[in-house]
C-alpha cells in the first residue's frame, strides 16, 4: 500500500540489569529517504541500529518489540534468516573505517568475500558487481586497488570501500552509524554527497545515525530526535529547523552556530520512491 511504511519499528531495549536504553522508541521510515537520527553519545542510536539487524545479543544486550523492514518482522526472524538478510537487504556502515577492514586482507578479497556471502553466479558477474560498487562510491576497480590492504588507504578511501561493500548487493536499506566521525571536515564533506548521491542514483534509503546536526540537517529529508530513551520529535527537516516542538530539540537547534539552510525539499527524483506522506510517523 502506498501510506505502508518502508521501515516500522517500536523497541525497548538495554543492557543486563540497567535502565532500559530504549523504552519504546518508536520511528517509521519511507521508501527510498534519508532519515537521520539525532542523539547525544550514548542516548541508543547504535543500540538501535543493532537491533534492526538483530546484532543487539552480541554486545550484551536484548531488545524487544517489533521492527518491520517492507512487511517483514525481523524480531520474529531466525538467525539464519538474519543472516541472509544482512548485506543483501541491509547495508551497514561503521564508523571506524580503518578497524573495521580486515588488516591481513587485500581490498579485493575482501569484497569478493562480501559478494560471495549473498550471491551466486560465475566470477565475471562477481567481478561486474564488484566494479559497479567501486564505481558508485567512485574508487578505481583496477587490480592495483584491490591488491591494496587497508593499510596502505587513506581514511576517506577506507570508508568508501566500506560503502562499497554495504552496496554490493543494492539493499533497500542502508544504515550509517556514526560514519563520518573519524574524517576530517573535506573527506567527511565528500562522503555526504556520496551518501546523497547513492539515495538519489539508486533509490536506497539511508537511516544516517550521527550526533552531529549539521550533517544531518545537510542530506536528510527528515530527522529523528532520540532523547531520554524515545524518538521525542520527527519531522521534516525544514520542521525541525525553522518550528522545533520539543525543549530537546529546541536547544539543539539554539545550539547551532548559525541555522543552516535545509537541503531536504528535495525528492529522490531519479527513482521517484521518496514521497511526503503526512502524519506518517505519528503514533
Amino acid at each position: 500500500m502506498r501510506d505502508q511504511p518502508f521501515l516500522s519499528l517500536c523497541l525497548t531495549a538495554g543492557y543486563g540489569d540497567k535502565p532500559p536504553v530504549l523504552r519504546n522508541a518508536f520511528l517509521q521510515m519511507r521508501r527510498g529517504e534519508i532519515l537521520g537520527l539525532i542523539g547525544q553519545s550514548g542516548s541508543g542510536k547504535s543500540t538501535l541500529a543493532l537491533a534492526i539487524l538483530g546484532l543487539l545479543e552480541l554486545k550484551g544486550g536484548k531488545a524487544a518489540g517489533s521492527v518491520y523492514l517492507e512487511g517483514d518482522d525481523l524480531m520474529k526472524m531466525k538467525e539464519r534468516e538474519l543472516r541472509a538478510l544482512r548485506g543483501r537487504r541491509i547495508g551497514l556502515v561503521l564508523q571506524s573505517p580503518l578497524s573495521s577492514l580486515n588488516p591481513a586482507l587485500s581490498v579485493g578479497t575482501q569484497l569478493r568475500e562480501a559478494w560471495r556471502a549473498h550471491a551466486q553466479g560465475t566470477s565475471f558477474d562477481r567481478q561486474a558487481s564488484i566494479v559497479a560498487a567501486l564505481t558508485n562510491v567512485s574508487l578505481p576497480a583496477d587490480e592495483d586497488f584491490l591488491r591494496r590492504r587497508p593499510s596502505q588507504l587513506s581514511v576517506g578511501q577506507a570508508q568508501r570501500v566500506l560503502i562499497a561493500m554495504a552496496v554490493l548487493h543494492r539493499p533497500s536499506l542502508l544504515i550509517a552509524d556514526e560514519p563520518t566521525s573519524a574524517l576530517d571536515v573535506i573527506t567527511q564533506a565528500e562522503v555526504l554527497k556520496l551518501f546523497a548521491r547513492l539515495n538519489r542514483e539508486l533509490g536506497t534509503a539511508i537511516l544516517y545515525i550521527s550526533h552531529d546536526l549539521l550533517s544531518v540537517v545537510s542530506i536528510c529529508h527528515r530527522v529523528a530526535i532520540l532523547h531520554e530513551s524515545d524518538i521525542v520529535e520527527c519531522a521534516s527537516t525544514e520542521t525541525i529547523l525553522e518550528t522545533p516542538t520539543h525543549p530537546y530539540t529546541q536547544k539543539l537547534i539554539a545550539a547551532l552556530p548559525q541555522k543552516p539552510a535545509p537541503a531536504t525539499s528535495r525528492k529522490a527524483k531519479s527513482k521517484g520512491v521518496y514521497e511526503e506522506t503526512p502524519g506518517l510517523v505519528q503514533r
